[in-house]
């Protein structure tokens, strides 16, 4: 069996414990893609058997988030489980922030926060940041698709709304938008709607799956998460594949999802010579 459940993770709890569950549900290897950090809440896909195996396909996918960002104070940890290292900030109005937006819009530079899973000499930031230990971690490329920022009733509070790519640190944004309005914030909530193909409208509450006596009609199939162009064997074909026998096919290079007639295989490639490769296997 394999495939995808989307859960919807509550705060409060970490995506390991979503993993776990799902594992113990299904007696199967399981593997969560794009940790949420136990404050925040939202889609998070866990792969079921072989599933996972397709995840190094799935990072680049398009994330979107729902963020407050609270102006006039900053935590260590840029979130509002941290202790408070900078007060008395100024409150930016909606025109500074919408100002500030368009520089964060596109692929750029961003240094993520010291409390995270980023290794400095084999060790992680956030355990660094607990001990008091200096350190720096290099900024990276992210790429932001849109941004747009919303007031609430709270004068000091924005809603933002981030479109971006895997990797991106929505607490470096909040951090880093402050700083070009001249001030310091806080993340203060976090939803994440989307993450590639798996959506808050298509995802399971936690509890729910946690109730079920069924967890196998929650099961997302595997070849829903992938977009490549279909690629189908026929069985003499698939026989030669599985004894490594690389044959031509007439199309052009690329990724393809992979099927023996109609059964999902995996993800292949083709190179520039017409020869299929596969390169993440899960049927069976």
């Amino acid at each position: 069996m394999n495939g995808f459940i989307n859960f919807f993770k509550p705060e409060g709890m970490s995506s390991a414990y979503c993993a776990g569950l799902a594992k113990k549900k299904f007696n199967l290897p399981c593997g969560h893609m794009g940790t949420l950090d136990p404050l925040a809440s939202g889609v998070l896909p866990v792969g079921v058997g072989k599933a996972s195996r397709l995840f190094r396909f799935l990072l680049e996918k398009v994330k979107i988030y729902e963020a407050e960002f609270t102006f006039g104070s900053e935590t260590d940890t840029l979130d509002r489980g941290g202790s408070v290292v900078k007060s008395g900030g100024r409150i930016p109005t909606a025109a500074e922030i919408e100002a500030a937006l368009p520089s964060f819009v596109g692929r750029i530079m961003q240094t993520p926060p010291k409390f995270s899973a980023k290794c400095v000499n084999g060790t992680r930031g956030y355990r660094l940041a607990r001990a008091g230990e200096a350190f720096e971690l290099p900024p990276k490329e992210v790429e932001i698709f849109s941004l747009r920022a919303e007031e609430t009733a709270r004068k000091e509070t924005f809603r933002f709304t981030v479109a971006c790519g895997g990797g991106t640190y929505i607490r470096s944004l909040c951090r880093d938008v402050a700083e070009k309005c001249g001030t310091v914030a806080t993340m203060t909530k976090l939803v994440r709607t989307r993450s590639g193909a798996f959506t808050a409208e298509n995802a399971v509450p936690f509890d729910e799956f946690k109730e079920s006596s069924a967890p196998e009609k929650y099961l997302i199939p595997s070849d829903a998460a992938v977009d490549f162009e279909k690629l189908v064997l026929t069985k003499v074909g698939a026989a030669r594949l599985l004894n490594g026998l690389y044959d031509e096919y007439p199309h052009s290079a690329g990724l393809y999802r992979v099927y023996c007639e109609e059964e999902f295989w995996g993800v292949g490639e083709i190179g520039n010579g017409g020869v299929l490769k596969m390169l993440a296997y899960v049927r069976g």
